[in-house]
């Protein structure tokens, strides 16, 4: 059987990881990607690294059952409590999401860096260790709340959240904002509009797509006939397939 046929697995709490699964479809659009929200578990960012990895492995076995040749844990929360573990397990390539520091890190010129993400992310050693390269400047960020009010599109609600939350710093001293919830990404028009211009923001996104590509390649897995198309899953109710395919057209 050719495995450059299966499609590619990805997956997060809910509908954030579509912001990454944007850029995996422009990248590669002869892909079929099998997207899966674990709506019923989120939020991820606020339980113990055990609890996530419990969710995570019944997700995972859901998409290892529809024969995934790779999987992509769109999710920075989940990859730094469960990557290192199912990369040892796995036989297919699993590709994971790290808060855009190290960007950030390269066009700093003196000033902060604000890392938003979520309570768990930021507490996980793989940031720790991220924070150990590339964190001078960096101040951790915890946005506990703000993951929910995207995955209910409460765009009114994530404006109050973060003109409070920005209120909090001096942003002339600011160089760059990184958003380390695939969730945020959802809001970086907004946050745009509060910044001032010389604030940059990073998110990983378009560095995860393009690792994807890159593995799948080299391991002779990328698909290169035919149309791709994206299948939708959900744990939770039926009709959140529809809001995940709104989420795919947004313009971010």
């Amino acid at each position: 059987m050719n495995q450059r046929q299966d499609p590619i697995g990805v997956f997060d709490s809910g509908i954030g990881g579509i912001s990454a699964l944007q850029a995996m479809v422009r990248l590669m659009p002869r892909e079929t990607f099998i997207y899966y929200g674990d709506s019923l578990n989120a939020p991820y960012g606020t339980k113990t690294p055990e609890e996530v990895r419990t969710c995570v492995r019944a997700v995972v076995n859901r998409l290892l059952d529809q024969q995934v040749k790779a999987l992509v844990i769109a999710c920075n929360t989940a990859t730094s409590a469960a990557a290192e573990t199912l990369r040892r397990e796995l036989e297919i390539p699993v590709i994971g999401m790290e808060p855009a520091l190290k960007p950030a890190h390269e066009i700093r010129h003196g000033g902060k860096i604000l890392v938003l993400a979520t309570p768990l992310t930021l507490r996980q050693p793989k940031f720790s260790a991220l924070m150990d390269r590339y964190g001078e400047g960096a101040v951790r960020v915890p946005c506990e709340g703000l993951m929910e009010l995207v995955e209910r599109e409460d765009m009114d609600g994530a404006r109050g959240y973060l003109e409070k939350l920005f209120s909090r710093f001096d942003l002339r001293w600011v160089d760059a904002v990184v958003l380390g919830c695939t969730h945020y990404v959802f809001l970086k028009s907004m946050i745009r509009e509060m910044l001032p211009d010389h604030i940059a923001i990073t998110e990983g996104s378009e560095g995860t797509a393009r690792q994807l590509e890159r593995v799948l390649k080299a391991a002779g897995l990328n698909r290169e006939e035919g149309d791709g198309h994206v299948i939708f899953e959900t744990s939770g109710p039926a009709e959140e397939i529809a809001t995940m395919e709104r989420f795919l057209s947004r313009r971010l």
